[in-house]
């Protein structure tokens, strides 16, 4: 079960447990179920517009003609269709789905108060906030997305759940919240039925790649994504106060690091690694570092090596998006032989979720 491999994982790197997600409901406003494994499911195009046309009716907005015209594009997803055809009972929620989805329109500043008023439908109030925070964070408006889906109580109501968890777990992702992005995963990869192969995937990028963010604030990964996310907000024209208490983080963080870059190297402190070699082990040659050992190279390996060696495996998920971008063309053989290499070393709580990624892939290219 994907909930335990990765919340092993989440464990085994300091981060809290996540709970359970609540099961799919037929109605939201009954009394909720209990929740368990795989629960979640998206709502049929037949069963979504039900849904919506009896709500229509209950608030005295349906307009038949309308409704129809909605529903007739079956190229659009059913999260649209839904959220656009409940608009027609809500002129203040066309108005906001109609701003947000303006490639062109100043990005939002703040949260529509309609998305937040928990006295709302639940199911009206659900997917308009689910089309709401796709369309925003397409537009990389991560704080105003996730602040909308935080306001959910009721993703069950969703009718496209693992839209909802994935757009959460983008959101979370893009503004450094490892922890709450990691239990989004988790409940997208676990809860979620049928969640879609490109959703798995990307989540499962997103989570590997997490695992290798350094739990140091001075590290220059960690400043260059707070550099990465200031640029997105100037970007936003947002230079408002949390763009700048960003900055001033980062001058901070760069100025923490040049002086203890300086302190390590003032004169008098003894030879540089402690006596060790250069290669950083012990004196008389590093066996570490031996020409036959890949567990501990010298340098980084290519990123489209895959690497070898019977220590503890990790997975880096620049190597994954590579293998992804070939797979189509790899013939049987060596698509089984990177699976092979990839997971022999792994952990076993991390050997599961891999075998997904590549059952993702081979369904995408039509292999069994």
């Amino acid at each position: 079960m994907i909930r335990k491999l990765v919340a092993a994982a989440v464990l085994s790197t300091g981060l809290a447990a996540v709970d359970a997600a609540p099961a799919f409901a037929a109605d939201p406003a009954a009394k909720k179920p209990t929740f368990g494994f795989s629960t979640l499911r998206a709502a049929t195009p037949e069963a979504a517009k039900a849904k919506v046309e009896a709500w229509l009716k209950s608030v005295n907005k349906f307009d038949q003609k309308a409704f129809d015209e909605v529903w007739k594009d079956e190229g659009r997803t059913v999260l649209d269709r839904t959220a656009d055809s409940l608009a027609l009972g809500n002129t203040e929620a066309a108005t906001i789905l109609a701003n947000v989805r303006k490639p062109d329109a100043p990005a939002p500043t703040e949260i529509p108060g309609l998305l937040k008023d928990a006295t709302q439908d639940a199911f009206f109030r659900t997917n308009v906030v689910v089309a709401f925070a796709k369309a925003a964070a397409s537009k990389k408006v991560y704080e105003e997305a996730l602040e909308a889906l935080n306001s959910v109580t009721t993703p069950e109501a969703a009718v496209d759940p693992a839209a909802f968890y994935f757009f959460k777990a983008v959101s979370e992702h893009a503004t450094m919240r490892k922890e709450p992005a990691t239990g989004s995963i988790v409940k997208l990869l676990d809860d979620v039925a049928d969640a879609p192969d490109r959703y798995k995937m990307v989540a499962t990028l997103m989570f590997f790649e997490m695992q290798n963010w350094s739990p140091d604030p001075k590290a220059l990964s960690n400043i260059e994504r707070l550099m990465d996310n200031s640029g997105r907000r100037l970007e936003l024209a947002r230079a408002g106060e949390k763009t700048q208490d960003i900055q001033k983080k980062i001058v901070f963080r760069l100025d923490e690091l040049i002086k203890e870059l300086e302190n390590k190297n003032k004169p008098g402190d003894g030879p540089p690694n402690g006596g060790n070699c250069p290669g950083g082990g012990p004196p008389g040659g590093p066996p570490g570092n031996s020409p036959g050992n890949q567990t501990n190279p010298t340098q980084n390996a290519a990123d489209s090596m895959i690497m070898g060696g019977s220590g503890k495996g990790t997975v880096d998920e620049k190597q994954l998006r590579q293998i992804a971008e070939q797979w189509g063309g790899l013939p049987p053989e060596k698509r089984a032989k990177i699976v092979e290499d990839i997971t022999r070393d792994q952990p076993q709580k991390y050997k599961q979720m891999i075998d997904e990624y590549f059952k993702s892939l081979n369904k995408i290219h039509g292999y069994k």
